[in-house]
């Protein structure tokens, strides 16, 4: 599991490779990510935003920017926490992603980041 935490709010996640698939006559590597984000603050944050950084290993890069997480923008009070499941896929067994969430105060309208570490996805069958 990777661990970060950036104001207050801590970003855990844990990765799993899913399985191969042939899209357009090319093998193609699915992956599936879990992150919880928990408000260790002791202030209320909601997510905005986030902005993916995905990079292949053979030196392909992504970026992907967006409203909230998988259709959602939560609300978290200090102690609260919100665990959300998504995935991408990629066209090599290895890469990684990082990126950040916008955070805001909803009670005075104050945004700031949140780093999301970097994390590496990697096929088992490829691995040493």
């Amino acid at each position: 599991m990777i661990e970060q935490v950036t104001k207050g709010i801590k970003i855990s996640i844990e990765t799993e490779f899913e399985g191969t698939f042939y899209k357009n006559d090319s093998l193609h590597y699915a992956f599936s990510y879990e992150i919880t984000i928990k408000n260790q603050s002791n202030e209320t944050a909601q997510l905005i935003a986030r902005k993916w950084n995905i990079m292949e290993a053979l030196n392909d890069n992504e970026i992907v920017i967006g409203e909230g997480v998988v259709g959602q923008k939560p609300i978290l009070v200090p102690g609260d926490r919100h665990v959300y499941k998504s995935g991408c896929v990629l066209k090599s067994p290895f890469g990684a992603m990082k990126g950040s969430y916008l955070m805001e105060n909803p009670i005075n309208a104050k945004q700031f980041k949140v780093t999301i570490p970097t994390f590496k996805l990697s096929a088992l069958f490829a691995q040493n």
